[in-house]
């Protein structure tokens, strides 16, 4: 790795490059899950990334429930962060289409995580308070929503029990494995290389 500064950069830029992530792919999913806008989390989240999608949301319409131009913005993020790591941690660029498919990867790394964590967060809650009424915690419940509906019309809840986040935590596993292990390779993303792209 490069001088102490190069370090201290890295260091910088992948904390800071988390948060910005996660705060575009939080929005990505509000919308695509039809989340409660009015939510303070909610509201927060879009006056901060407003200011950065407003203008490319103009051109780039929203397909169905999805805002392509937050993950369009998401993915040059990941792409020009991972750039500035690299660069700042004394290593070569690899080329532009290596860095974009790199940045996709941990994208879709990333969006696994928040459904692994929010699922997880949930379950436990669901123990503890099951009648919290915390804004994180409804925006939370309302992004799971329509994976966990998907999941109940194939395995239905039993006596009450609801045994869709068994087999969401299973299919997530699923995808992190057969999937971006297998486009992991296929980039040649090895562990050095991962040091640098946000969200694997």
């Amino acid at each position: 790795m490069g001088s102490s500064f190069g370090q201290l950069i890295v260091l910088v830029v992948n904390t800071l490059g988390h948060l910005v992530m996660l705060a575009l792919l939080l929005r990505f999913l509000l919308q695509a899950s039809r989340a409660d806008f009015y939510n303070p989390v909610s509201l927060a989240l879009v006056k901060m990334t407003a200011p950065v999608l407003n203008p490319l949301r103009r051109l780039i319409p929203a397909w169905r429930n999805f805002d392509l131009a937050t993950l369009l913005v998401a993915l040059l993020f990941g792409t020009l962060a991972s750039a500035l790591m690299i660069f700042s941690a004394g290593y070569v660029l690899p080329g532009i289409g290596t860095l974009l498919s790199w940045a996709f990867l941990g994208m879709l790394s990333y969006i696994l995580k928040i459904y692994f964590w929010g699922l997880l967060i949930s379950v436990i809650v669901s123990w503890v308070a099951p009648y919290s009424g915390n804004p994180a915690l409804l925006l939370i419940q309302q992004i799971l929503e329509p994976l966990q509906r998907l999941f109940r019309k194939v395995i239905p809840p039993m006596g009450g029990l609801d045994l869709s986040p068994i087999f969401i935590f299973l299919g997530i596993q699923v995808v992190e494995i057969m999937l971006v292990g297998t486009l992991r390779q296929g980039l040649g993303l090895g562990q050095q290389a991962a040091m640098f792209v946000i969200g694997v």
